[in-house]
Parts: structure tokens; sequence; C-alpha cells
């Protein structure tokens, strides 16, 4: 049978119709497959909470940490295909879609591959240097040597996710998450309580998790749209430099989340394992509140790139004043729920008076700053799609340094634990403010006619050659340029 034939003709949807129905579409299904994963993973810490011991807690906090920079790597590989099969597909190139996808799949496999070799023999000088000591530092180190090597897993998972999305998918995208955030939630209480396995459960759960993401992922990407084509060694080293160009920036923007997180757990380390406990709850309870903002940075993404495929560049800004729109009445709405529901929340997990309180802290006043967060992520998914990847590297490493340890500094020595969750969500104000302008910014140039380099060339330049008009991408000339047919291409 011919895989590369599609079982019907992919469309560019969202080249027409409101901006804000599909940016609001594409958020709310990608919220409940993010929103299934992190409720999961905070249930997961309620499970190790129920065990009695605060230094299982800490333990899944330092480990949470490190988990992150492999994830990170997986999430700018994803946000890399995403962006440049969103775009051929958008400018009716279908071929060339199925040949990124693809390689996407390839080069996410070997990239968490080797970002997982890499860490592996580090695992106890890094968990220490967090600042891990003794039964903690061995419990994170158990639950690691687990999980880490299933990191390709995710990836391969992340990556069909992305490549769902990037054509419009939103259903199956979101059940990609879904379907593994099922898997934990029926397995983490049998393991971690029912078989008494502890740590060691949590990390099961994770790992038969992540095999259930990529066996949907890939059916739905190969088996449902036939997004793939076969393998070949030349096609995925011509579509290295693309993806590279897009995929370096962006893991380098997202490993700086990790590293200012990282800054923040040693910061609190000195103050005991209560105070890092009490980091590993806010941990999960900010995906779980705020899962949406990390949905629409995703959401976003393909509404840009169709757009910019089609050379519909008011419809890019529009889709980024949408998403602004959205993430300012949704983190105001959650903020005053954390803060009114704060005590309940701080007292689920079994922790200390002083975990306790700085929960309750991070409920009532640190939330609020996630409008500015929000304003960050909008701007960083436009910018990986409009061409501009190291902006967003850019604005999100100085949230990380500058943003992030001189406040977090300061607030530590002036107002100790609690000064350490506010110094953070201080420092995220500037950078949010200044990466949303940057971004308009951007928006303005593409409009008056600079556009962004197509995917076969992004590393050749600025000019955009002109669309193909081969049998997969029929085109008409109007006044603003050169667009796929509606009627064949969405």
């Amino acid at each position: 049978m011919d895989t590369t034939a599609p079982r019907k003709p992919l469309k560019a949807r969202f080249v027409e119709g409101s901006t804000m129905r599909h940016v609001a579409t594409m958020t709310a299904a990608g919220s409940v497959g993010l929103m299934a994963v992190f409720v999961v993973d905070l249930l997961n810490l309620f499970y190790i909470s129920l065990l009695g011991e605060e230094e299982l807690a800490a333990a899944i906090g330092y480990a949470g940490t490190v988990m992150f920079f492999t994830t990170s790597v997986g999430i700018g590989v994803m946000i890399a295909g995403s962006a440049l099969v969103s775009r051929a597909i958008g400018s009716g190139r279908i071929e060339e879609g199925r040949r990124l996808s693809t390689s996407s799949l390839i080069y996410m496999a070997l990239a968490t591959g080797a970002m997982t070799l890499a860490l592996l023999p580090f695992l106890g000088p890094l968990l220490a240097l967090l600042g891990a000591t003794g039964r903690t530092l061995e419990l994170a180190r158990d639950f690691l040597l687990i999980v880490l090597p299933s990191t390709p897993l995710l990836g391969l998972g992340m990556a069909a996710s992305g490549t769902l999305r990037g054509i419009g998918d939103a259903r199956r995208s979101m059940w990609v998450t879904l379907a593994g955030g099922l898997t934990t939630a029926v397995l983490d209480p049998l393991l971690i309580l029912a078989l008494g396995l502890g740590v060691e459960g949590a990390a099961v759960a994770n790992v038969l998790a992540r095999v259930v993401m990529v066996a949907y992922g890939l059916n739905a990407v190969i088996r449902v749209h036939k997004l793939a084509a076969r393998p070949r060694l030349p096609d995925f080293i011509a579509d290295v430099g693309p993806l590279s160009a897009i995929a370096v920036p962006a893991i380098l923007t997202n490993v700086a989340t990790p590293v200012g997180n990282a800054y923040i757990t040693f910061a609190l380390a000195p103050h005991g394992d209560a105070a890092v406990a009490a980091w590993a709850v806010i941990g999960r309870l900010i995906p779980v509140a705020f899962g949406p903002l990390f949905a629409l940075t995703g959401a976003i993404g393909p509404v840009i790139g169709q757009n910019v495929g089609a050379g519909r560049y008011d419809r890019v800004r529009q889709a980024v004043r949408d998403s602004l729109a959205l993430t300012v009445s949704y983190v105001l709405g959650v903020w005053l729920i954390l803060a009114l529901a704060r005590q309940p929340l701080a007292g689920l997990f079994g922790l200390s008076a002083e975990g306790v309180a700085l929960v309750e802290f991070f409920c009532l006043y640190a939330a609020g700053a996630y409008v500015f967060f929000g304003a960050l992520f909008v701007a960083n998914a436009a910018f990986n799609n409009l061409g501009a990847p190291l902006l967003s590297t850019l604005f999100n490493w100085g949230r990380a340094t500058l943003g992030t340890i001189p406040f977090v500094w300061l607030g530590s020595r002036w107002y100790g634990v609690e000064g350490v969750i506010a110094g953070q969500a201080l420092g995220s104000v500037f950078f949010g403010v200044a990466a949303l302008i940057c971004a308009f910014a951007v928006v303005r140039r593409l409009h008056a006619g600079n556009p962004p380099p197509t995917p076969t060339t992004a590393l050749a330049g600025p000019e955009l050659p002109p669309f193909s008009r081969g049998e997969d991408a029929p085109a008409i000339e109007t006044a603003a340029g050169v667009f796929p047919r509606a009627e064949e291409n969405g």
C-alpha cells in the first residue's frame, strides 16, 4: 500500500474564518490533553504525600527540575516540526509537509536520545548541585534512572502531537497527551499505594504512559493522516538545516526555564526539604492552574504558521492580539480562584506549616504574574513561527537570568523563603511586556513586505520564493499575493 497518499486532501484550515475562533478552539482542545497530564502529575504528588514522608515529595521536586531539561529539548524540536509542517501545508506544499513530518520524528529521536545519554552519568552531581542530600538525593536519582531512558518515547509523542496541531487536527493532538494522562491516572494509585512501590511506582507509571502516548501519536500521523514519507537519508540531511534553524533556538529558549527553576530550587534548598517540597507542589499547581496558557502557546503556532504560508500577515497580527486577550482574561480569573481557595489547596499535600504558608503566598500574590508569563509565551510562539526564533531565545534567557537570579537572590536575602517566590514573579514583568512589544514589531515588518524564509530556505536568507504551482499547490493570484485555492487547500 502506498503510505504517501493521503486518505483525503489536507487543507490549510486557519487561513479563513475567525482567528479568535481558531485560537480558542485549538487552545481548548490542547488544554484538555495538557490539563489531564498536569492534573495527574499533581495527583501523583498527592499519592506520594499520603506515604507521610516529606523527603519523597522533595525528591520528586528535585527530579522534576532535572527532567525539565530533557523535556525542553523535546519541546524545542516539536516547535520546529509544527512550525515547518504548518507553513508547508498553509502554502499548499503537501508532499513537503509529509517529508518534514518524517524528518522531525527522526530529529526528535536523535536529539532526545543524545540529551538522555549526556545526563545519565551525572545524575548524582546534578542533584547535589541543586541542593539534594542524603536519602532525598538517592530517591530522586532512583526515580530518574527509571524515567530518563524513556525520554525519546516522550519526544516522539510530542513530535506527533505537534505535527497534528500543525495540520489543524486539534482532537487527535489532544488525545496524544490525554491518553498518556489517563494511563498515569490508572497506574499511579495502583503502583504507588496498592503495590507500595512509592517513588519507583510513580516512575514506572510515567514510562508506561509515554509508551501509550507515542503509540497513539504515531498511529494518528502515519496511518490516519498518511502524513509520513518513507525515511530517506538525503531528505533528512536536507531538512536538518531548516529544522535546526528553529529547533536549536527553541531548545535554548525552553532550556532557559529549567535553568531559572534550577536556581530557584537552589535558592530554596538552604531553607530545608519543607521549602523544596512546597516548591514541588507549586511547580505542579502552576500547570494545572495555567495549563491553557501552555496550550495557547502551541495553539497559536499553527494558526500563525499557516497564515504566514498563505501570506496573510493581517491575520497573523490579529491572532497574536486574540491570544493576548485570552491570556489576560484567563489569568485574572484563575488568580481570583487560587486566592480564594489557597488554604484548602495548600493543606492537601501533607506539607509542614512553613510549606503550607509558601503555597498560600504563591496563590495569593505571585500567581498574578502569569499575566506577564503569558505575554511572553504568546510572543515566543509568534517569534518561532515568524522566522525570528533567536528573539524567543533572547527574551526567555533574559527572564531566566536577569529576570530571575538578582530578584530571587535579593528576595531570599531580604524576605526569606517567600522572597524567593516573589522575586521570580517580579522579574517576569519587564520581559513579558518587552517581548510582546517586539512581537508586534516583527509582525509589522512582515506586513510591510519582508516575509520570513520558507522551510526549504530557512538558512538561505529572507527572500520568500513564489509558491509552487504544481499539483500539490494550486494557487490563484490576488491583489495581496499568491494564495492556495480555498476549495482545495482550505
